[in-house]
């Protein structure tokens, strides 16, 4: 099971993040060897989901956040980061990795004093993993000061620091912090494909499955 397996219906977006997943482990990797360290083109330190309700912005955040964790012993064999199984990608996917920060809105704003330490430790090296890697959950609920905050790390990130920023739309993200990242837009995924992942990982009959899905217009979730 790799860390994309969940992510439905949403072929270009996984392309896209398993290519930069695997320029980010070439970069940690001459990095940490003390070797020049190669461009990592496919690889950036800030980057924006969006998406409707459902599509799986967070859920694909999260994936990546859990390939730039992988600590496979088949990646340095060539294989892709993200196998779902060693200790990288499963304490990021369970939200127990040291590095990985996710911040969600408690209320309807995220207020600058939730994000201090946040943005405090976004700074520091990563204490275990080879990112550190903050996700945002909600950037849309991120207010002026709290934002303002965000903009200054994205703008001086440190070298091995990631932000992963979640909002509905690009419109709902300050203009100053959306210019600074690289967009994926993730689409609502078909009735059929969230039928089969239905099927395949929760073992629910092909005919309930459909008709699940169905009901669910397209959100993975409901």
């Amino acid at each position: 099971m790799a860390v994309w397996d969940d992510l439905v219906g949403q072929t270009r977006v996984e392309e896209q993040l398993s290519a930069a997943a695997r320029d980010a482990d070439a970069f940690v990797t001459a990095h940490e060897a003390g070797e020049s360290v190669p461009e990592a083109s496919k690889m950036t330190h800030a980057w924006l989901f969006t998406g409707p309700p459902g599509a799986g912005r967070v859920d694909a955040a999260r994936a990546f956040a859990a390939a730039l964790q992988c600590v496979s012993p088949d990646r340095a064999l060539g294989g892709t980061p993200g196998c779902g199984f060693c200790t990288g990608c499963h304490t990021t996917l369970v939200g127990t990795h040291a590095d990985v920060t996710t911040v969600s809105a408690v209320g309807t704003e995220i207020l600058v004093r939730d994000m201090r330490d946040t943005v405090r430790k976004s700074f520091t090296a990563p204490a275990n993993g080879r990112w550190q890697i903050i996700l945002v959950a909600d950037a849309e609920r991120l207010n002026e000061r709290s934002g303002n905050a965000v903009l200054k790390a994205v703008e001086e990130p440190a070298p091995r620091t990631v932000w992963l920023l979640c909002s509905p739309s690009l419109d709902d993200v300050l203009p100053t912090i959306r210019s600074r990242c690289r967009h994926l837009n993730l689409r609502t995924p078909s009735v059929e494909a969230v039928a089969d992942v239905l099927v395949r990982r929760d073992g629910i009959e092909p005919g309930v499955a459909l008709a699940a899905a169905r009901a669910g217009q397209g959100h993975v979730g409901r």
